[in-house]
């Protein structure tokens, strides 16, 4: 309550600073942890909500996710810069690769650090085959649908190659969809071929810059002190925590008993992965 009033009386232009940190992941996927329209909607209102902001800016950092929910986050910053009619600044930390670059892109302007991670603007899909082990250890898998196809891509079954064929296309789609926004929000910015640029490729902020991936080098605070003064008031806008918590009383999501290892672990491991493409 404290910091609400000294924020809504302090002397001075304010940019209130969004934290889009983590994977990006449809709401419970990875808890706390991931990002989505559910967790950040009401982050982004409540900065946008804060009278006279010179400025939004967005502090990045995220190896990206689901295009879903990339596509719903982006949009829903539009559609408050437009209401709201302020500029929103992108700054990236460590990377702001898939989907990452997704949210950098719906900025007026992306600031980058020259070691930051830009790009991969592609689409991956990634499993695993395991009908030679269930064969080997004598497990009989069955499945009955209707719908020819419902079982597409099953893990416990041979790959079919009309199967990857049509896997292809729907990547086709999306990534179609990905490059359009990109299209849209780098517009007379872009300085490559957009076959090595939409190649699913990343590169560092330094030649993104040169790419026309960015539009800066430099650093949140320093930037924003730069255009605005070094008064400039940089209020976070982070989640509520809950009462409990704020007394060390808050629960964890626990595994199954069986050494811990349960959805939330599994979670845990996905989203390491998600960092470790890009050496994080």
């Amino acid at each position: 309550m404290l910091t609400w009033i000294k924020d809504r009386f302090r002397r001075g232009p304010v940019v209130p600073v969004v934290r889009l940190s983590g994977v990006i992941a449809s709401g419970g996927l990875l808890g706390s942890r991931g990002l989505s329209i559910e967790s950040v909607a009401p982050l982004l209102k409540r900065a946008f909500d804060i009278r006279g902001a010179k400025a939004v800016a967005l502090s990045i950092n995220s190896p990206g996710g689901s295009p879903v929910q990339s596509a719903l986050i982006g949009q829903r910053i539009r559609l408050l810069a437009a209401e709201k009619d302020v500029k929103v600044i992108a700054f990236v930390e460590d990377v702001a690769a898939s989907g990452g670059y997704w949210l950098a892109c719906t900025a007026d302007e992306i600031i980058v650090d020259p070691s930051s991670i830009v790009g991969s603007i592609g689409v991956i899909s990634a499993g695993f085959g395991f009908q030679d082990l269930i064969a080997r250890i004598g497990v009989e898998r069955r499945m009955h649908t209707s719908g020819e196809r419902k079982s597409m891509l099953d893990p416990f079954r041979p790959e079919k190659p009309e199967d990857v064929d049509r896997l292809h296309r729907l990547q086709a789609e999306i990534h179609d969809g990905f490059k359009d926004w990109v299209r849209d929000r780098r517009a007379g910015k872009l300085k490559a071929d957009e076959a090595s640029l939409f190649s699913g490729e990343f590169w560092t902020g330094k030649r993104g810059l040169e790419l026309g991936l960015v539009d800066g080098i430099g650093d949140l605070r320093g930037t924003l002190q730069a255009r605005y003064g070094a008064k400039v008031h940089l209020p976070v806008i982070g989640p509520r925590r809950r009462l409990l918590s704020r007394f060390g009383l808050g629960t964890s999501v626990g595994g199954t008993g069986f050494d811990g290892i349960g959805p939330a672990t599994l979670a845990a491991i996905e989203e390491r992965l998600h960092w470790q493409r890009f050496g994080l």
